[in-house]
């Protein structure tokens, strides 16, 4: 199995997935609250924060300070005011309460010491009407990404994500290689 980072401004990555058509399948829109948990460089949360704009909100998380630190810096570059970056990990992260359109977890919740933890956290954060968005990794042999044993078949990912207390709006692919999960609060 390839270990292999992806960076933010990777080219090769938005052949096979691109952030701007995963956004299109969930409606993150302008002046939308998106909270990013393991952002990474930012690959997700950099495009985030210019599509809410300035009246949106993105607040992205990650354990991996040398990756919040440019994602700050590209964000600061580009001046994108409207998105705040902190070192902390998942399982401690509550950025805010009621505030957040979406939580977003892009291909990491099965990397999460204590998912469970930090699937009640991200209800925490959501509005009434806001969205738990899960994209993962597809459970089929691949060269990249996680090994096989580590990823979260959609089953497992849909069953934790309802024992945590929401309801599956939608499960769809996203790509070759990923699926996407929609979860909101219960009725």
């Amino acid at each position: 199995m390839n270990k292999r980072r992806f960076r933010a401004d990777d080219p090769e990555r938005k052949t096979w997935q691109d952030s701007e058509k995963i956004f299109s399948a969930f409606g993150l829109s302008a002046g939308m609250v998106f909270v990013d948990i393991g952002c990474g460089e930012g690959y997700f949360a950099l495009p985030a924060a210019r599509r809410v704009g300035p009246f949106g909100k993105v607040y992205a998380v990650d354990i991996n300070a040398d990756a919040v630190a440019a994602l700050s810096e590209q964000a600061a570059n580009e001046g994108l005011s409207n998105l705040s970056a902190e070192v902390k990990a998942a399982e401690e992260t509550v950025v805010c309460e009621g505030c957040a359109d979406i939580v977003f977890f892009g291909i990491d919740l099965h990397d999460f010491a204590n998912p469970e933890r930090v699937l009640h956290n991200a209800k925490k954060m959501l509005k009434p009407s806001g969205r738990l968005i899960d994209l993962d990794w597809k459970d089929v042999p691949m060269e990249f990404g996680p090994p096989p044993e580590k990823r979260f078949s959609v089953h497992k990912a849909q069953g934790m994500i309802q024992s945590a207390g929401f309801r599956i709006l939608s499960v769809q692919d996203a790509g070759p290689y990923h699926y996407l999960i929609s979860a909101g609060n219960p009725v």
